[in-house]
């Protein structure tokens, strides 16, 4: 329930602050006085471009609405991870205009939320029915998600596992493509792809980081004689002794004995010492073995240098031909394998065919489950949807909604239009064709009623629905408002007087002109005798007359 609404510069308002509650609210004024500026301003409030709203001369302007929490609300906060504050939620939106360009910015509880944000709220909060919707009517899909909506759970629950369905086909149907096309490919290019194949089998590769293995290799060859060199230099000063000085291993093991004299004179402080000769003369004989046999292990093969070369400069061949490194060259050396094998691409296509064809079945069948309880909606929506047409003086209408087949989608496989005739002897037809514009207000506000049932949460803004129908209609268009007034909050824009006499809450929308500038008010009408004179004012003709008529109207509706 919208439970208040605070305007700052908007339109012709400069400001205004406003308390509403449940029930049959309507808002009432001279033609032009901005009756419709308030349901401009939550339009925009909550998404909409609407007209420019921002007051002449001003730089920022301000919406502002208050909303009680429903439970719809407050699971989609949930999922946002915002909160309510005291069992309601402060929607804004604020206007900034600077070096004449004009932003805006919503914000829920203070807190900053983006269009998607707002347009995923809407339909939890307001429900706007303007006068000759007929664009609304045609927007594909329009008149679907209405009976989806009519449906209420049942049709919700058929509705859920077709998005599903729909998606794994799709999925399912992509690959099965995907391999066709690339199957088709292969046949058209099958000699060049069995010869890439043939050179990639000829070249052997099994690692994919072989180069980088071979490149070490050819180092360690490449300088083999130098590394012997060197192993040979070293041994001879470990073992043999260089440049006629005795060898190192030599003069250690002297060391070690010198040591160990020195030891059994002064084993404190010599026993140490004699310790550390010793581990140094272990390490360093250790250190020669592990030299020889690092040696032996040297190679300097020309020969097998020439091999390893040859090697090298195959694979980089390989990766510049096909612009590919090693590991996806083996990659498609096995894809290849697979398709080009006997029956390879073949049973894999069989394998994504079967895969289609249940995906396909599964979302078929979750389509016609859902088209089923689509009709099973369309009939009960048929005969509610007269029953509420009939007392407005459309007693002999006929409406009929017809479901065709359409190309399956997340939302099924359904094309639903609504079909209406108004006079005997004229045949259905599309109601955005041939309903006038009296008669498409009608429609709309019987076909809001039968909605709201399932939308028992959602306010509903009707803008001069009532406009163009005569007294007698306008009087069974205000019962009809006042039983959807019953189940949920109701506001309207209205010039009848029969209708505003039936509202629970009345507020006129005026103009004054103080000090030469034009501003808007809106009042509350609280007692009796200021909504006789408005209703007065409605009806006009003779004052007096005028006046007794709408004293009538409030006597009947009270």
């Amino acid at each position: 329930m919208l439970t208040g609404l605070r305007l700052e510069n908007i339109a012709l308002i400069e400001a205004q602050e406003l308390s509403f509650a449940s029930g049959f609210t309507v808002l009432t004024g001279e033609t032009g006085a901005g009756k419709s500026i308030l349901l401009d301003a939550l339009d925009a409030l909550l998404g909409g471009a609407g007209p420019r709203l921002l007051r002449q001369g001003c730089e920022r302007g301000v919406i502002e609405a208050c909303f009680s929490l429903t439970p719809p609300l407050a699971s989609w906060l949930a999922a946002q991870e915002l909160e309510a504050e005291d069992g309601e939620i402060v929607l804004s939106r604020e206007w900034r205009l600077s070096d004449e360009r004009l932003s805006s910015r919503h914000r829920l509880n203070g807190v900053a939320v983006n269009r998607q944000q707002i347009q995923e709220l809407r339909p939890l909060l307001l429900d706007l029915t303007v006068q000759g919707q007929t664009q609304q009517l045609a927007r594909p899909g329009q008149q679907r998600r209405w009976l989806d909506r009519f449906g209420g759970e049942p049709l919700a629950a058929a509705l859920e596992p077709v998005a599903a369905a729909f998606l794994a086909w799709k999925q399912a149907a992509a690959a099965l493509q995907g391999a066709r096309s690339q199957w088709d490919q292969l046949q058209q290019q099958r000699q060049q792809q069995e010869q890439l194949l043939a050179d990639l089998e000829a070249a052997d590769l099994q690692d994919p980081q072989e180069r980088q293995r071979l490149q070490a290799e050819q180092d360690r060859l490449a300088h083999g004689v130098r590394l012997q060199e060197g192993v040979m230099t070293l041994l001879g000063r470990l073992q043999d002794g260089a440049d006629e000085a005795p060898a190192a291993l030599e003069h250690l093991a002297a060391c070690e004995q010198e040591l160990g004299q020195m030891a059994l004179l002064d084993p404190a402080g010599a026993g140490p010492l004699a310790q550390a000769c010793s581990g140094a003369l272990v390490a360093l004989q250790d250190l020669a073995r592990d030299l020889d046999r690092y040696g032996a292990g040297l190679e300097s093969d020309p020969e097998s240098l020439a091999v390893l070369q040859e090697r090298m400069a195959q694979l980089k061949a390989l990766e510049r031909r096909h612009g590919q490194d090693l590991a996806a060259l083996i990659a498609l050396r096995d894809r290849l394998r697979e398709q080009l094998a006997p029956g390879g691409g073949e049973a894999s296509l069989e394998a994504l065919e079967a895969a289609e064809a249940q995906a396909r079945a599964r979302r078929d069948a979750a389509n016609a489950r859902l088209t089923e309880a689509r009709r099973a909606a369309a009939t009960q929506l048929e005969q509610q949807l007269m029953a509420a047409l009939r007392p407005m003086g459309l007693t002999h209408v006929r409406f009929a909604v017809a479901l065709e087949s359409a190309a399956p989608a997340e939302d099924g496989a359904d094309a639903v239009q609504f079909r209406f005739s108004a006079n005997p002897g004229q045949p259905l037809a599309p109601l955005a064709e041939v309903a006038s514009g009296g008669e498409m207000s009608r429609f709309l506000l019987a076909l809001k009623t039968c909605l709201a049932a399932a939308d028992q949460h959602v306010t509903l803004l009707f803008d001069e629905i009532d406009s163009g129908v005569s007294g007698r209609v306008s009087g069974a268009m205000a019962e009809l408002l006042q039983q959807l007034a019953a189940r949920r909050q109701v506001f309207c824009v209205t010039h009848q007087p029969l209708v505003a006499a039936a509202a629970d809450h009345h507020y006129r929308v005026s103009k004054v002109v103080e000090g030469g500038i034009t501003h808007t008010r809106v009042s509350h009408l609280r007692d009796t005798q200021a909504r006789q004179a408005e209703l007065a004012e409605l009806a006009g003709g003779d004052l007096g007359e005028a006046r007794s008529y709408a004293a009538s109207l409030l006597k009947r509706a009270a």
